[in-house]
């Protein structure tokens, strides 16, 4: 990964002569004055852990694996949010952790958060690092030091119950390392996030993932049917049958904990036969309004997609759902695109095509045929490489995402857009809704404005705006990108006073020292 971008360097993005018109002309966006700072540039603060500590990890998972160079330092800071990225470009490492220590099995997991709580060290649990809401930075108010916890070794599929259809993986699995452990088995989780290509198993469940596919696969909470997880004051093994009437669900404690209340080691999943055939379409509808009904009506009287995405009209007349073919065809009359995806079986797949034809048509749709579904399909990971050429460009561009039920979805469309241009300006705000329920769905959000001296204080103000209409609103503050240190304050409105009270004496009681992600999640 990037040290100060997403993904692989070689595939990094030259923005399109049409894009750089556009952010010239309709957003006065200029390049900046000073070029990024480089890998040898970044300002690292001297690492505060005694050697003694140093040593003590290094008994528990081997001296090779605690590392306390600058390369792995600057590469396990922040996540990757646009302000992540702005600090990372200007060369601020004060964010790095002191360590990096790579365990390799549950038992030194669990030795290094009991040798970390008797040294008041503060441990932050590594996947891929893409969280995009400040879920890697702790707290280093009153504790010793700062060690981010890489689950890379954690890395096996360690069993497939096709009776079942249940697979046990370790948590350090990559997306892509999963998929290819499980094709050998003929089987998928079907969990495609657009940070796919790095995050691991481990972050989806942390952060309640929602891949692209989540309207025919679930999202990745609906697959976890069992983990075990190393805590401060033990172990948790959770998950005996697929429901339960025994009590609450223990389960869900951690499913979305972010890494606070215990270190997922292991992952039992729902995985589901490797479909045979994999279909992606596209059709236009004349307004944002009247594609929301139709995927409504589509999520409601199903069987719906496996991918069901609509883009407003913004979002369409740019092409953001086709990254890699960004500004090809701006067009003012372009309506909003849907792209609808099937897989499964060649019967399953022809099913759900005609039914959903038979709805989106009757609703008002245009079929397109299936190059825009394709070509969506080629470049679903690429938006974040677009981004870093937008920000090395002088455009302060940055992603939010929600969801409410379908009555409130329109003034939540409303307020948010409304809000993000009462901060800005004239920015350019795009949005596509791209996991639907019978009951509600989500709105994701882009924004594109020119920088300003202070870009960090610019997206801080649009952030703070558009999340107190969201609140207003009836929506939740969020969706699948979690709470990190950057949606706390609102999510403790969310919950109530109660609510953080509970999650609270939780900590309490599974961290008693408060080492685990401090700053992140708890109000």
């Amino acid at each position: 990964m990037l040290w100060s971008g997403w993904g692989d360097p070689a595939k990094a993005v030259d923005l399109p002569d049409p894009v750089r018109k556009l952010l010239h002309e309709l957003l006065g966006v200029r390049e900046p004055a000073a070029p990024a700072a480089t890998f040898g540039e970044v300002r690292l603060p001297a690492s505060a852990l005694p050697p003694s500590v140093l040593s003590a990890l290094a008994g528990v998972v081997g001296a090779p694996h605690v590392r306390s160079d600058d390369d792995a330092r600057i590469r396990h800071t922040r996540g990757k949010s646009t302000p992540d990225l702005l600090l990372m470009r200007a060369g601020d490492g004060s964010d790095a952790p002191d360590a990096v220590v790579l365990p390799g099995s549950h038992e030194e997991v669990a030795e290094v958060l009991r040798l970390c709580a008797a040294h008041r060290v503060a441990v932050v649990p590594f996947g891929g690092g893409t969280s995009v809401v400040g879920g890697l930075v702790a707290s280093r108010r009153g504790f010793s030091g700062v060690v981010a916890l890489d689950l890379a070794r954690l890395n096996r599929l360690v069993s497939v119950d096709r009776v079942s259809m249940v697979a046990e993986l370790e948590p350090g699995l990559r997306a892509p390392q999963a998929e290819q452990l499980l094709t050998g088995h003929g089987l998928t989780l079907g969990h495609f996030p657009q940070s796919f290509e790095y995050a691991t198993l481990g972050g989806f469940a942390a952060a309640r993932s929602s891949g692209q596919a989540s309207a025919g696969y679930g999202r990745f909470d609906d697959m976890v049917v069992g983990m075990t997880v190393a805590t401060p004051r033990g172990t948790l093994d959770l998950g005996r049958a697929p429901k339960s009437a025994a009590g609450p669900d223990l389960r869900q404690v951690i499913l979305g904990s972010e890494g606070a209340f215990g270190v997922i080691t292991s992952l039992r999943l729902r995985v589901r036969e490797a479909p045979a055939v994999r279909v992606h379409e596209g059709w236009r509808f004349d307004g944002f309004a009247a594609g929301v009904d139709a995927v409504r009506r589509l999520a409601q009287e199903g069987p719906p997609p496996t991918v069901l995405r609509l883009s407003d009209e913004a979002e369409t007349m740019v092409g953001l759902a086709r990254p890699t073919e960004l500004g090809g065809g701006l067009s003012s009359d372009s309506g909003c695109l849907v792209v609808a995806g099937y897989e499964g079986g060649p019967g399953d797949v022809a099913h759900r095509r005609d039914r959903a034809a038979a709805v989106l048509a009757a609703a008002g749709g245009v079929f397109l045929g299936p190059e825009p579904g394709e070509s969506w399909a080629h470049g679903r990971y690429s938006a974040p490489y677009l981004r870093d050429a937008l920000l090395a460009a002088g455009a302060t561009v940055e992603t939010l995402e929600t969801a409410c039920f379908w009555s409130g979805l329109p003034r939540l469309y409303d307020a948010v857009r409304l809000a993000l241009a009462g901060a800005l300006g004239s920015p350019l705000v795009m949005c596509h809704v791209s996991h639907v329920y019978a009951t509600g769905a989500s709105l994701y959000f882009t924004v594109v404005t020119a920088q300003t001296g202070d870009p960090l204080g610019q997206w801080a103000a649009a952030k703070r705006a558009a999340t107190e209409a969201i609140v207003r609103a009836g929506g939740t503050v969020s969706h699948h990108h979690g709470v990190g240190r950057d949606h706390r304050p609102a999510y403790a409105l969310e919950i109530g006073e109660l609510g953080g009270e509970i999650l609270r004496g939780i900590k309490e009681r599974l961290d008693p020292a408060g080492i685990l992600n401090p700053g992140v999640l708890i109000p």
